[in-house]
């Protein structure tokens, strides 16, 4: 089943793609968040050089440089760390930190994030090496308060400590079938030094940790930062530290990039602009029975407005789209007297107030 080939790094299959390369391919999926692609770009190019170029020498020893993403939902945190996989070309596990728990309690051995590695490298254990794990929702298995726990937190402050090793770099045992580890079982060690970790939360409040920090009132006179500033301020591993991760954690991620809340010009942009466009894609559903479906302008910024509204970011798009096109995509297979199917401001919100539950107008050119 898996593949126990030499275990030291393959050499790309191409030239590895320079910073400006991969900022151009996450131009194509990712709207907006241009210093975020610089600093994914860079840290990604030096990831990989490391290990592919710079391996062979024994003379100096380059660390890992992990990666925390900050952002609200929806702003693309999982997004970034799928286009960074493809770019690259290596396999790629996704967790959420809310599921797992130290060796030994109810729920998610940490070693099952390499697991999932390994599964998505089809059991190959040099092309699992040279993976990248991200692990979601990492902000909420912070410690309560500032203070050492005195008990065992399994699910927070012990996950942490459960994750140490395996991000800086060591050699984790997991079992070939996944769940609980088993003393007769046969396991396979599988090197973490070369794989990437990236690791992304919201970090809710962690606004006013930064504004307290500059000694600035969110909102105030004179000098006083307004939100957005406080937001778009630089957060230091000491945020980090008084919103509930611990030191030797913080540690493990040096590099570390905030997403910026999306705006309803964002929004409008997501749903056109990208290679893979939701937009687009419900046009192809509909050009696959010969039918044209077109948004107005004005529709567009309603549906981002929607989304705002909700708190989902780019992520509730979908689910709003496909509550809107429902009746429509359910008469299609039938209904052949109309060539085109438009979707104006008027329409989206008459549908928004009965709950999304009618289908969008169709008008006959």
């Amino acid at each position: 089943m898996f593949d126990t080939k030499p275990l030291k790094a393959e050499k790309p299959r191409e030239p590895l793609p320079r910073p400006p390369e991969i900022k151009a391919r996450l131009d194509e999926h990712i709207v907006g968040q241009e210093r975020a692609k610089k600093i994914l770009s860079v840290a990604i190019y030096n990831h990989y050089k490391r290990i592919y170029l710079h391996e062979a020498d024994a003379h100096l020893k380059i660390q890992k440089g992990n990666l925390l993403l900050i952002g609200p939902t929806g702003t693309g945190k999982t997004l970034f760390a799928e286009t960074l996989a493809r770019i690259v070309g290596v396999p790629l596990s996704i967790s959420d930190a809310t599921t797992l728990t130290q060796s030994g309690y109810v729920g998610e051995d940490v070693e099952n994030v390499i697991l999932r590695l390994l599964q998505a490298a089809e059991g190959n254990i040099a092309q699992c090496e040279q993976g990248i794990v991200y692990i979601d929702e990492i902000d909420k298995v912070g410690r309560k308060n500032e203070s050492p726990s005195l008990t065992r937190d399994v699910s927070g402050e012990g996950v942490q400590q459960a994750l140490l090793k395996i991000i800086e770099g060591s050699v984790v045992h997991v079992p070939p079938n996944g769940g609980r580890k088993h003393p007769h079982e046969k396991l396979i060690p599988i090197k973490t030094d070369r794989i990437l970790f990236i690791c992304g939360g919201a970090f809710e409040g962690i606004e006013q940790i930064v504004a307290r920090r500059l000694q600035e009132k969110v909102i105030g006179f004179g000098g006083a930062k307004t939100p957005r500033e406080i937001q778009q301020a630089r957060i230091l591993p000491e945020d980090l530290l008084k919103f509930g991760l611990i030191p030797e954690f913080v540690g493990r991620l040096p590099i570390t990039t905030t997403l910026n809340p999306l705006q309803v010009s964002d929004l409008v942009r997501i749903l056109t602009e990208p290679k893979h466009a939701i937009i687009r894609q419900y046009e192809r559903l509909f050009e696959l029975e010969g039918l044209k479906l077109r948004f107005s302008k004005a529709a567009l910024v309603v549906l981002a407005e929607e989304a705002i509204a909700l708190g989902t970011g780019a992520r509730g798009l979908r689910a709003i789209l496909e509550a809107l096109l429902l009746d429509a995509m359910y008469e299609l297979p039938a209904d052949s007297g109309n060539t085109e199917y438009v979707i104006d401001e008027e329409e989206i919100r008459r549908l928004l107030c009965e709950g999304l539950h009618e289908t969008g107008r169709k008008e006959a050119v």
